[in-house]
């Protein structure tokens, strides 16, 4: 998890209504906000930089949703990939359940893109080939993301990590989803999504070609507008490539195919990036990143020191909670 940056400051200071500590982990700063939850900036006892997502009070009094956040978690800290981000404790019984993963000290791809435009095919080829592997191994741990999109991939100096898999299942059977609150980006939905159908690993490699489609475009596949206008094309019409590379047209059509049995399975998607990329095997430079993107990941680097512990009960050392 990581935070975007708000007017060119990633590390918000923490407010009033921010908690100081999350079961002993001391907050350095606030991070972000997303649908379910704010995630804060924190330290392992020996000094690696963590970022831990504390859920919204109001999925914390819901108890099918606790149900459910506690049985993703279990299964996502089974996930130990290159290019995701690894769940290292958590609590789904707490007052308001949480879980942190590894900080990963680059912008996301919706705020690279948002900031500094398209970027490049090698560096799309790239950056799907490392997403491909990320799903590869989420869903060899028998988990499906459901809300892989732009702000869920963070881009680091060595490709991509793909963060918050899973964790969106947790929401969809609550009681606030049905009274309307929505978790999830409606322009990156499956046609199955959108249409209340069974959701497979299939479903993320649609979601994978709409962020290929982003990343070398600038905009989303079936566009912008009101949610029900934007799922009905999902559902109905064919995306908007306007401006896509013609090396990027196969791997992007494939995986937009409406019929979920029709698209490419990951290991047909890395050899489709390797035949576009005119190599047999993708070889990932130190410098896959256009130069203004890369020099985000040295901001995000340069994370606030954690701050001094207070001899208190509330200071204590975290648990030892370990995955099971």
């Amino acid at each position: 998890m990581s935070g975007r940056a708000h007017d060119g400051t990633v590390f918000q200071p923490l407010g009033e209504e921010d908690p100081q500590h999350v079961a002993g982990y001391r907050l350095a700063a606030r991070l972000g906000a997303g649908g379910m939850g704010k995630v804060y900036l924190s330290y392992t006892p020996g000094g690696r930089p963590i970022a831990i997502k504390v859920i919204r009070p109001d999925f914390a009094q819901d108890a099918e949703f606790r149900r459910r956040f506690a049985q993703e978690v279990q299964a996502a800290q089974r996930v130990q990939g290159l290019y995701t981000a690894p769940v290292i404790d958590a609590d789904p019984e707490a007052k308001q359940p949480w879980l942190a993963t590894a900080y990963v000290p680059g912008p996301s791809l919706a705020d690279a893109v948002i900031q500094h435009g398209k970027l490049p095919v090698d560096t799309v080829l790239l950056l799907v080939a490392g997403i491909a592997e990320a799903l590869h191994v989420i869903h060899g741990a028998g988990i499906v993301h459901r809300d892989l999109k732009p702000a869920n991939v963070l881009l680091a100096s060595d490709g991509p990590r793909v963060i918050d898999f899973g964790i969106a299942r947790a929401a969809d059977a609550t009681s606030l989803t049905s009274s309307g609150v929505t978790i999830g980006t409606p322009s990156f939905m499956a046609p199955e999504q959108a249409a209340g159908s069974t959701v497979t690993a299939a479903t993320d490699i649609f979601a994978l070609g709409q962020i290929a489609a982003y990343a070398s475009t600038g905009k989303a596949a079936f566009g912008e507008g009101t949610s029900h206008g934007v799922l009905y094309r999902i559902v109905h019409e064919e995306p908007d490539l306007t401006g896509l590379p013609e090396q990027l047209r196969e791997l992007v059509t494939r995986c937009l195919a409406k019929d979920p049995e029709a698209r490419p399975s990951v290991a047909d998607l890395l050899a489709i990036c390797q035949s576009a990329n005119g190599e047999t095997v993708l070889r990932r430079p130190e410098e896959w990143l256009p130069g203004a993107v890369a020099a985000e990941i040295t901001t995000r680097k340069a994370a606030p020191a954690p701050p001094t512990p207070r001899r208190s009960p509330a200071a204590a050392s975290p648990s030892a909670r370990r995955p099971s």
